[in-house]
């Protein structure tokens, strides 16, 4: 009898809470990257505008079907995801940022010290870290 996997992926539900005090930023940055600079994070927070404005998550919406950062990618180095998005493959990347250009949401963002893109692999490190709950991981 095998078991069931459920990928999960993340969803920024309740951003109406977000006081942008970017520990998910962080806790992405510092797990995934091994970095604690906020730009080495595969999620964004950021006002909407003005000094006022809520705050809004920029972060991969796991498509699934067409992939339009791996459609783009030209060495093969996005691989789908179960249950959506991509996974990188670091080894076959060239640094072409065709990836970051294709994204329609803005959320593949390129480390320019490694020249390589930041892709969210949707692990949910930045929704455990959130203490006001405006991140979740969702069932796909």
């Amino acid at each position: 009898m095998g078991s069931v996997i459920i990928a999960r992926i993340l969803k920024a539900k309740e951003m109406s809470r977000c006081i942008g005090c970017f520990s998910c930023m962080l806790s992405c940055a510092a797990v995934n990257q091994r970095n604690h600079s906020l730009a080495k994070s595969a999620i964004k927070i950021k006002t909407a505008g003005g000094l006022s404005g809520k705050m809004v998550a920029v972060v991969c919406a796991g498509c699934t079907g067409v992939r339009p950062c791996a459609e783009a990618c030209p060495s093969g180095a996005l691989i789908e995801r179960t249950g959506g998005g991509v996974l990188l493959s670091v080894d076959k990347c060239t640094g072409c940022q065709k990836c970051a250009a294709a994204c329609a949401l803005g959320a593949v963002f390129f480390d320019s010290d490694a020249g390589k893109p930041i892709i969210c692999k949707h692990c949910g490190v930045c929704a455990r870290f959130c203490p006001h709950e405006c991140l979740e991981m969702e069932d796909s």
